[in-house]
C-alpha cells in the first residue's frame, strides 16, 4: 500500500461527463459536445469519447487501418497534428477519441484543459503546512521551511510548495523545460541539478484553485532527499521517479 490515495477507477471504467466539451483546431471549434463520456484507459485519469455526430465535418480521415484496445477494436482516422480512434461497437459505439495534441485546445465549458481530462474522482488541495521540510540532493540543501503549501493530488505522493525565499537558487540550473497539469495550469520555470534534470519546477500564474502555489517551488520527492520534522522520508515510487520517462505533466 502506498502512503497516498491511490486512483479508484480501474481500466475500462466509463463515467458520463456532465461537462461542455469543446476543441479547437485551426482557430475553429471542431468539436462541441455534451454528451461525452469518460473512459479509464489506465487509472490515474480518463479520456474524453466524444460523439461521431459532435465532431464537425472534415477533421477525421479514415487511414483504413484498426487498433485493438482492451474495450474494443477502433478504426485509426487521421486528425489535426495527429490521430483519433472511431469505434463501430462496444462501450465506446459511434464515439471517437482523439489524441489530445492532434487538436489545439481543449475547453471544459470555458475554461481550457491541459494535458488530459481531469479526473472526476481526483482532489487537488494546497494546504498551507508549518512542518519543518528540508530538500536536498548530492549533500546540498536545495530548500528548508516551516511555511510551505502542500498540495494533496489523488494517485502522487504529496507535493512540498516552497517560498521562492526558502530555496537555495543558487544550488539549481534554470531550464527551458515547459510543462503542463489539468489542474494547475503550466509551469513558468525549472531548475536541475548536476545529478538530476528538472528537479524542480514553479507555478507564477496557477489555475484559481491552486493560487496560493504561485511563485513557489517543488520538488520531486522521487529524485531528491526529503526530511519532514527531522525524519528523512522514503522515496516514493511514481511515473515520475524515471527521470528519462517523466510525464509531461506535473
Amino acid at each position: 500500500m502506498t502512503a497516498y490515495p491511490e486512483p479508484l477507477v480501474p481500466p475500462s471504467g466509463i463515467a458520463p461527463v456532465p461537462r461542455r466539451i469543446r476543441a479547437i483546431l485551426d482557430d475553429r471549434v471542431v468539436l462541441d459536445t455534451t454528451d461525452a463520456i469518460y473512459l479509464w484507459e489506465f487509472p490515474p485519469y480518463p479520456q474524453y469519447y466524444v460523439p461521431l455526430a459532435d465532431v464537425a465535418d472534415g477533421v477525421l480521415t479514415d487511414t483504413g487501418e484498426t487498433k485493438e484496445f482492451a474495450h474494443g477494436v477502433a478504426r485509426v482516422h487521421a486528425a489535426g497534428s495527429g490521430q483519433a480512434w472511431v469505434y463501430d461497437e462496444g462501450v465506446a459505439k459511434a464515439r471517437v477519441r482523439f489524441q489530445w495534441d492532434a487538436l489545439d485546445s481543449w475547453f471544459e465549458e470555458d475554461e481550457e484543459v491541459f494535458v488530459h481530462p481531469r479526473n472526476p474522482y481526483a482532489r487537488v488541495d494546497a494546504v498551507k503546512s508549518t512542518r519543518h521540510v528540508q530538500v536536498a540532493a548530492d549533500g546540498l540543501v536545495l530548500a528548508e521551511s516551516t511555511a510551505t503549501i502542500i498540495v494533496f493530488e489523488t494517485g502522487l505522493p504529496p507535493r512540498y510548495y516552497f517560498p521562492r525565499t526558502s530555496v537555495r537558487l543558487e544550488h539549481l540550473i534554470p531550464s527551458d523545460t515547459v510543462t503542463a497539469c489539468p489542474y494547475k495550469g503550466r509551469t513558468s520555470a525549472y531548475w536541475s541539478v548536476s545529478s538530476v534534470p528538472d528537479v524542480a519546477w514553479s507555478y507564477d500564474f496557477p489555475t484559481a484553485p491552486l493560487l496560493p502555489v504561485a511563485g513557489h517551488v517543488a520538488f520531486f520527492d522521487e529524485n531528491v532527499d526529503v526530511t519532514i520534522d527531522g525524519e528523512l522520508q522514503d522515496r516514493p515510487i511514481t511515473p515520475f521517479s524515471n527521470r528519462a520517462q517523466r510525464p509531461s505533466t506535473v
